[in-house]
């Protein structure tokens, strides 16, 4: 082998040389020309019924997929809101021929997947199984059924994730901001309500799906392991017979951005963080060279990666934040821009401050060169990593079709990258980038809003509640009325201090309907001492909370783990009858902070801090004093968990009261818990809490 070791050294060391003299490392290299894409075939046919068709061939894998998307106007869907998206997702709850049972087992004999929604129809299956996929899905367009109990069923899961989403700050932020920035009489600017939602009826989805499942506003993309000749006749036979139909036409005033700076508000208590959004709509049509620019924009300010602004600064610089990010969307009627944060508290307005700053900076200031050619490096990769799925080529040609674009728009797309200027960056900026003219929607503690009032131009913010009503301060707190006295006006409706005072043991049976799942509860109680709750589905054990001798287990399927201080603590306030007299033995400490309506009753507003830090709002009905609402945030991390309680209906058990059913709802999930009997001092064996 040595005899080889000299030439390598000499080959290196005259490899070494050239490049020394041939490169000038104090200097960054130049970037090449962009490279020849080569974007893959298609298709274009039309259907005699005005369906059009797009194939894009890929042999790749046994595979096809058929989606099936219309072309229509956004829809005003006004007190009936949520009755497109459910008409659209019902359609493969049953056909004229098949229950939805039927649809499900057929498409998951085949390994199929088919599923449905207000603006098409996807399918997508093995080769050999797309005469079967294409049946299911052609008889899921032309023959949808709509079931009565399924529409029960899905607005059932609706209202539940709406329950869900009123404690989820991110969502509260999203629902607020498309009704600021477009408006309520706008379609995007609409909010599902849970009124909204129980108005709509079956004739409301029927009527839908008649008047807009149209051929003729139509494209089927079919892409995958399929001839054009075998797509042509497979269009022909499942959606040949489709009847073609005027589809009505909409128009909208068109959204603008303030006249100046707006803050929009929604107070959450207790909340450790802030959800800022900077957010306007915009007028920006896809697939131009304006919308290309806008894309490189927002990737320099902050659309993904460790490298934009808004990260540099409030995550790396301020450490405000673990992401900080912007969207510069475009759209056929109107588009939007978005940037923001979740923020702790204390930094909410210096985060608004940082945002604006970045925002206001791109629209004064050329970017430099570096951070452009990284940017455009970034999105480059992108754009080559999109054209391995055959989909992109197969939407690049309904973009073509859609918006009469030169058909090289998407083979020329890199050069077109390659070409944008500081000075384009610039121009784009000044005309979408709008710091003195932005919606800034902050979800948080309603203490930090005062923070906040500087940036509104009239500083008058605009304050509402996670529905988009419009929040109404709380009332002042009558003289005399403190937190001890609403707590023992509690008490005495519960029954009295005597009467309470005498329940040594309790024994609570019922269920708890977690949408999904049922499941039988029993709670067994030994006051002060240990709790045992027994959750059981179907009669086989599900989960138990066994808290004895100071310790709290849970106990669920075969696995046990051991709870923390704060479950501990919450185990000895439920053995407490009187706990709500015994907050300073248990470190809570609660102060009252006004009157304000909840589900249009007035009641106290009280928050109770956890030694832990938690907070939890409670809210008591003023004419009868019961405990009517709870909101909760834990932390968790630098992040919180808001959870929402509500005590719907109240039982009386030998001159007491106690809550006969509660709706939960928290973390993406919601539960109704509904209580069917209790027994007052039941006698239990002497080991049954170990």
């Amino acid at each position: 082998m040595k005899k080889y070791i000299i030439p390598i050294l000499l080959l290196c060391l005259s490899t070494t040389l050239i490049w020394s003299q041939k490169v000038d490392r104090s200097k960054a290299p130049k970037a090449g020309p962009a490279p020849k894409i080569q974007i893959g075939s298609y298709q274009l046919f039309t259907l005699e019924n005005g369906l059009k068709v797009i194939v894009v061939e890929n042999h790749k894998l046994p595979t096809v997929s058929y989606s099936l998307q219309l072309e229509i106007d956004p829809i005003k869907e006004g007190e009936k809101a949520g009755s497109v998206s459910a008409a659209g997702e019902l359609m493969t709850a049953g056909t004229t021929t098949r229950s939805k049972d039927e649809i499900s087992n057929a498409v998951d004999f085949i390994g199929a997947q088919l599923s449905s929604g207000s603006e098409g129809i996807y399918a997508s299956s093995l080769t050999k199984h797309s005469e079967t996929i294409l049946e299911l899905m052609s008889d899921v367009l032309l023959h949808p059924s709509y079931p009565e109990a399924e529409i029960e069923k899905s607005r059932k899961k609706i209202l539940s994730g709406l329950v869900s989403e009123k404690t989820d700050p991110n969502s509260i932020s999203s629902k607020i901001g498309n009704l600021v920035k477009y408006g309520k009489n706008h379609p995007y600017g609409e909010m599902m309500t849970e009124e909204t939602v129980n108005n709509y009826k079956r004739d409301d989805l029927v009527n839908y799906y008649n008047t807009y499942f149209k051929p003729n506003v139509s494209y089927l993309i079919i892409v995958g392991d399929i001839t054009v000749d075998k797509a042509k006749a497979q269009a022909q036979k499942y959606f040949g017979s489709w009847a073609q139909g005027a589809v009505p036409k909409m128009k909208f005033r068109a959204p603008k951005a303030p006249a100046g700076n707006e803050v929009v508000f929604v107070p959450v208590p207790g909340a450790v963080q802030s959800v800022i959004d900077i957010t306007y709509a915009i007028d920006l049509v896809p697939a131009t060279n304006e919308a290309l620019h806008a894309s490189v924009l927002n990737n320099i300010l902050g659309g993904s990666g460790f490298q934009t602004r808004l990260m540099q600064n409030l995550r790396e610089d301020k450490a405000y934040t673990y992401g900080a990010y912007s969207e510069i969307t475009p759209d056929d009627y109107i588009g939007y821009f978005s940037a923001g944060a979740s923020v702790r508290n204390e930094v909410t307005d210096s985060s608004v401050t940082e945002l604006l700053y970045e925002m206001r900076k791109l629209t004064t200031e050329k970017v430099d060169d570096a951070t452009l050619q990284i940017v455009k490096n970034i999105m480059t990769g992108q754009f080559a990593r999109s054209l391995e799925r055959p989909q992109t080529v197969a939407r690049f040609a309904k973009n073509i079709e859609k918006y009469a674009l030169p058909k090289n728009f998407y083979e020329t797309y890199l050069e077109r990258l390659n070409a944008v200027t500081a000075d384009d960056i610039l121009k784009i900026a000044q005309r979408l980038l709008l710091p003195q003219n932005a919606y800034i929607t902050i979800v948080g503690n309603k203490e930090t809003l005062e923070k906040v009032i500087s940036f509104d131009a009239d500083k008058k913010p605009m304050v509402y509640n996670p529905d988009g009503t419009v929040f109404v301060d709380m009332k002042p707190i009558p003289e005399g009325v403190t937190a001890t006295t609403v707590l023992n006006n509690y008490i005495k409706a519960c029954g009295g201090e005597e009467k309470l005072g005498k329940i040594k043991t309790m024994t609570q049976k019922g269920m708890i309907d977690a949408g999904m799942a049922q499941l039988d509860m029993q709670v067994d109680m030994a006051s002060g001492k240990s709790l045992k709750m027994t959750l059981s589905m179907n009669g086989a054990p599900f989960m138990t909370q066994l808290f004895y001798d100071n310790k709290l287990t849970i106990s669920q399927m075969g696995q046990k783990m051991e709870g923390d201080e704060q479950d501990i603590l919450q185990a000895k306030i439920q053995c407490d009858p009187l706990a709500e007299l015994h907050f300073d033995q248990f470190g809570l400490k609660a102060s009252l902070k006004g009157i304000e309506k909840i589900n249009g009753a007035d009641a106290y507003n009280m928050e109770v801090i956890y030694p832990n830090g938690d907070i939890t709002t409670d809210y008591y009905d003023v004419s009868n004093g019961l405990k009517i609402k709870s909101i909760s945030v834990k932390k968790d991390g630098e992040k919180s968990v808001t959870s929402e309680t509500n005590y719907v209906e109240y039982m009386d058990v030998e001159g007491m009261k106690f809550a006969k059913k509660i709706k939960q709802s928290g973390g993406g999930q919601d539960a109704t818990i509904i209580t069917n009997s209790i027994e007052i001092n039941p006698k239990f064996k002497k080991n049954h809490f170990e």
